[in-house]
C-alpha cells in the first residue's frame, strides 16, 4: 500500500491513502462486522429454533 505518513512534532500522526484504497478497506470493514454479527446471532440459542420453509412460506403468504 502507498500511504503518505504525515508527522507532527516527530511523531506520525496521520496515514493518506489513496481514495480506491479507502473504500475497498472500509467495504472489508462492513464485512467483518457482517461475519460478527453472524457468529453472535448463531451462537444465540434461538438460532436453533428452526421451522420448516413450508411453514415459514405459508405464514408469510407466499404458499397456499
Amino acid at each position: 500500500m502507498n500511504a503518505q505518513i504525515i508527522s507532527k512534532a516527530g511523531k506520525k500522526e496521520y496515514a493518506v491513502i489513496p481514495y480506491k484504497v479507502f473504500l475497498r478497506m472500509q467495504e472489508q470493514l462492513e464485512e467483518l462486522d457482517d461475519i460478527k454479527a453472524l457468529r453472535k446471532a448463531k451462537a444465540e440459542p434461538d438460532y436453533q429454533k428452526r421451522r420448516p420453509y413450508e411453514e415459514v412460506a405459508k405464514e408469510m403468504g407466499l404458499m397456499k
